[in-house]
């Protein structure tokens, strides 16, 4: 597993919780270092042992603490610039779903080697949308969980009010049902398009 992933779970951990709750994660996992490097591989086995130890350690039960995870990159202010990014998917919610799509490939022009699940957005009514991630293999389950966190998270960075279902589709897909309720539910956070925005806080 991309040793990318193992840090943003060091991080959420870290940053939500403070850094004795990571140390005794990480003395539960015997983790031999109780850093993880993001340039590095680990074992899928050991980054599920990690996790097995933090539902423990934060009485969270795995589906909400991975939701938590995808808030966090979305809200976090060490993840501004992860933010941003996702920001310029569109200037409204409606438009950034349509750009999840081009996530997996965005972010290996950042990471060449993270190898995120396909996704594939289908449109059933102009406010009805099912999020498709196909996982392979047991390293990418659960992904949908991140993924439903952040995209709850972006729909309150552009204000508008949604409602989320999880579901596991056939195989190993899993299915994100969104339905948007209303695109200008509130202000939203301000953030600027153009050559002198690159967002603002």
């Amino acid at each position: 597993m991309h040793g990318l992933v193992a840090r943003t779970l060091q991080c959420f951990v870290q940053d939500t919780y403070g850094q004795d709750r990571w140390r005794s994660i990480a003395d539960a996992a015997r983790l031999d270092l109780p850093e993880f490097e993001a340039m590095l591989d680990y074992e899928a086995q050991l980054i599920g042992l990690v996790l097995t130890r933090a539902e423990t350690e934060l009485g969270k039960p795995r589906a909400a603490m991975l939701e938590d995870i995808g808030t966090y990159l979305m809200t976090h202010p060490n993840n501004e610039r992860l933010r941003r990014l996702m920001r310029y998917g569109g200037e409204d919610f409606i438009d950034f779903l349509h750009s999840l799509e081009e996530l997996p490939g965005r972010a290996r022009l950042a990471v060449p080697d993270l190898d995120l699940p396909p996704l594939e957005l289908t449109e059933a009514t102009p406010r009805s949308f099912t999020l498709v991630c196909r996982c392979s293999g047991p390293t990418s389950r659960g992904y949908s969980r991140v993924l439903a966190g952040v995209v709850r998270a972006m729909a309150d960075d552009y204000g508008a009010l949604i409602l989320l279902e999880l579901a596991s589709g056939p195989d190993e897909e899993e299915v994100i049902e969104i339905t948007v309720v209303e695109t200008a539910y509130t202000k939203g956070r301000a953030f600027e398009l153009g050559a002198h925005g690159a967002g603002r806080p």
